[in-house]
């Protein structure tokens, strides 16, 4: 059996994306491979074979000095370039945290990354490429799945939604990054559709941009609805009210609620941004900026063949990044990190 130490402070900030990837992981590993691998959760004390770190926590990073900590694996789930946007940092604690970030990576034996398009990025900051290994992010179909038409009215009234106007659903961290003034510009200018945006400030006023998005979420357009941070359970009956899931981000790695879209079934708008196109390119429909974002919403809301070409398309991407695929990735990628296989 391989002792594995998992080492996160991922759960204790709500609404983010590192958090969900972690607690989909764990689930997966302790449901299928309970008796090949003997899991613990920060436990510094015990001679492990593997050391995964998912958060960049000060106190792992001193951990990583133990001769207990056995083949170090580090969670790329952010580099400094993708910081921009979500968070105020000042200088010069800007430049230090980002070094610190770099620093705590090349201290692993091996990273593991969402996208491949970050390998290349980890290269020129001096990690070595046999170092680096892509397995993508993925959700558990049993908690995000399409619904039938009768639940669909269910939740609809549910969340007092009207269920005859076309509805549109965002999610994640309220940020700049996430292009959520262009959602919010997007709502002011089709009142007749609904829309909604789940999540909030998951890191307060060094959110970037708090000040001003907080006052939109305090006082909304009248078809913008901002329920806060909700529970996955939540995520998954809103993309199922959704006729279209919309994501305007202008720097992500590999989202977990476009996963959590299409594992639904849920069409998909997304900014078509160059990372996404080794990933899921083809799966979803590409908007450069806002404006087309505008034209292609009106064009699907209008087209009952293209939004179902696009629930199809979800349907797919949904079953390459099935939960099975990827238990079988991470089961051959733990034995190879010890020289079991």
């Amino acid at each position: 059996m391989i002792k594995i130490t998992m080492y996160s402070s991922a759960d204790k900030v709500a609404g983010q994306g590192v958090g969900s990837a972690y607690a989909e992981l764990m689930t997966l590993l302790k449901d299928r491979f309970a008796s090949q691998f003997d899991i613990q959760i920060n436990e510094f004390s015990r001679q492990n074979d593997i050391s995964h770190y998912h958060t960049i926590d000060p106190r792992f990073f001193v951990s990583t000095f133990s001769k207990k900590r056995g083949q170090k694996i580090g969670y790329v789930h952010f580099l400094p370039e993708t910081m921009e946007g979500s968070l105020k940092i000042p200088q010069p604690f800007r430049g230090l945290f980002y070094r610190y970030l770099i620093a705590f990576y090349k201290r692993m034996d091996h990273l593991v990354v969402v996208n491949p398009t970050f390998i290349p990025k980890l290269v020129a900051y001096g990690i070595p490429q046999e170092r680096v290994t892509y397995i993508p992010n993925f959700v558990d179909d049993q908690r995000f799945y399409p619904v039938s038409a009768a639940k669909r009215w269910e939740l609809y009234r549910r969340w007092k939604l009207d269920p005859e106007r076309f509805t549109v659903v965002g999610s994640g961290q309220i940020q700049e990054r996430k292009g959520v003034f262009d959602f919010i510009k997007l709502a002011k200018q089709n009142p007749h559709f609904q829309f909604i945006w789940a999540g909030g400030f998951s890191f307060g006023r060094i959110t970037d941009g708090y000040q001003e998005l907080k006052k939109v979420v305090a006082n909304p357009p009248a078809n913008l609805l901002f329920p806060g941070i909700v529970t996955r359970d939540q995520i998954a009956e809103l993309n199922n009210i959704a006729d279209l899931f919309l994501l305007p981000s202008y720097n992500e790695l590999f989202p977990m609620s476009v996963l959590e879209a299409f594992s639904c079934g849920t069409p998909v708008m997304l900014r078509d941004l160059d990372l996404y196109h080794s990933i899921i390119g083809g799966y979803y429909q590409p908007a450069k900026d806002v404006d087309q974002m505008q034209a292609e919403l009106v064009r699907i809301a209008q087209d009952p063949v293209a939004l179902a070409d696009l629930k199809q398309k979800s349907l797919t991407a949904a079953q390459r990044y099935s939960k099975d695929h990827l238990a079988n990735e991470w089961y051959h990628f733990y034995r190879t990190q010890t020289g079991r296989e």
